[in-house]
């Protein structure tokens, strides 16, 4: 009778596997590695348009030893990054949507990798690989807590400076970051992705892509969203005290059409502003 049973349990287990295991192959099977050969090239640069809006700044009221060492008193959310010269627009994702086939990854170890540091997110948008961790450490030895929302949800305590903790991403999709121990002003997004055709604008709003495959695709650029519309009541774990923190608007896209050709160089402009897709 043991073996039946144990017979019979492995039967069941197995069966109530079977649509996950299904679930990731069908994950895993939206695109395909491929060797681009001739592949082209697509590159630009991401701009603002019109007035820009005004994103208040917050007070830095915790731990300003650590957070504050220029004694600023106040932090910037870092939610609309413009370039005064020529008005390039950081951290906007450009990818390609739909893409079935292509290179291997090779996104930017940099973004796949979080700090905390001064009681900031660094880098501010991330790129990781789906089913690939999300590297995070804190360089702060202060009481930080990752708090995760979105595509994956998590809260993951980081009570130790230089403390290393690798958070699986399984799920594709924006995850939203906050600090859930008092520092209010904490936000960054993750993209956790399923093939490499993304990238991060620089300082200047310029991205780049490579290794494409010739033909047609759609190229959306991507923003998190600046404005501040609201704020929640939420606990500081560590001072176990009511603080509010902001929350922001929904990210905006906007999308193009472009032909890639066999070994050429395609320019793709974005003006963003606050018209949405």
């Amino acid at each position: 009778m043991g073996k039946s049973f144990r017979f019979t349990m492995a039967v069941c287990i197995f069966a109530l596997a079977i649509p996950f295991l299904a679930g990731r192959a069908a994950a895993q099977a939206d695109y395909t590695v491929i060797n681009v050969e001739n592949g082209g090239a697509i590159a630009g640069v991401v701009k603002w348009s019109g007035p820009v809006p005004k994103i208040p700044k917050l007070a830095i009221t915790k731990n300003p030893e650590v957070c504050d060492p220029d004694s600023l008193k106040t932090r910037d959310l870092e939610r609309l990054l413009i370039n005064p010269d020529g008005n390039g627009v950081a951290n906007t994702v450009v990818y390609l949507r739909g893409i079935t086939k292509g290179k291997a990854m090779d996104l930017p170890e940099a973004r796949e990798t979080l700090n905390q540091k001064t009681c900031r997110y660094v880098p501010h948008i991330m790129l990781v690989p789906q089913d690939k961790p999300l590297r995070i450490e804190s360089s702060d030895p202060v009481l930080h807590t990752v708090q995760m929302f979105g595509a994956s949800t998590n809260n993951i305590p980081f009570p130790f400076q230089n403390q290393f903790i690798p958070v699986m991403m399984t799920h594709n999709g924006v995850v939203e970051l906050k600090c859930n121990a008092g520092h209010v002003w904490m936000n960054a997004n993750v993209l956790v992705v399923k093939h490499p055709y993304y990238a991060v604008t620089d300082d200047h709003g310029a991205y780049k892509l490579s290794d494409v495959p010739p033909g047609e695709y759609e190229i959306v650029a991507w923003h998190e969203g600046w404005q501040v519309q609201s704020e929640a009541k939420v606990l500081d774990v560590g001072a176990q005290v009511e603080v509010k923190r902001p929350i922001y608007s929904t990210p905006a896209t906007w999308a193009k059409k472009v032909t890639v050709k066999p070994g050429e160089h395609t320019v793709v402009e974005f003006t963003i502003s606050e018209k949405k897709e």
